[in-house]
């Protein structure tokens, strides 16, 4: 048996309002993925420090205050820094479409919307975070 998929849920920036993380954090552990959520105001190397010490697959972002732009690639950068390439990041929130493009253009694997379900993420994360086979087929 496999082990679970670790995903760290974080609300970075100065954004409040953290219902919908937790109610993602609760989905992710219902369909039985260990959840690590940081709580509020994590910083971009908070958020990076946290991952690597816990050793997550997927750290995913809920951004209501419109930093998204300022946040989210300075994130990236440090991921690339710490050689955590292979951690998908998602993010979550309200994301204009032409930013939802932008930030998958920088490497986030998902930006969900709101009215996006609970299933969706839950089932992206999944295929997401597939353990990879190398040797095979090349």
């Amino acid at each position: 048996m496999s082990s679970p998929i670790r995903v760290l849920v974080a609300k970075p920036g100065l954004d409040g309002h953290d219902r919908g993380a937790k109610i993602i954090a609760r989905a992710l552990r219902d369909a039985g993925m260990e959840v690590i959520y940081t709580g509020l105001r994590q910083t971009p190397e908070m958020i990076v420090n946290a991952a690597l010490q816990e050793d997550v697959q997927v750290i995913g972002l809920s951004i209501l205050s419109g930093a998204h732009n300022a946040i989210v690639p300075r994130l990236m950068e440090l991921l690339r820094q710490n050689e955590m390439t292979d951690v998908k990041v998602i993010v979550g929130g309200i994301i204009p479409d032409d930013d939802a493009e932008d930030l998958k253009r920088q490497g986030v694997a998902a930006v969900f919307q709101p009215g996006a379900s609970l299933e969706t993420i839950v089932e992206f994360i999944r295929g997401a975070s597939q353990p990879v086979t190398t040797g095979q087929n090349h």
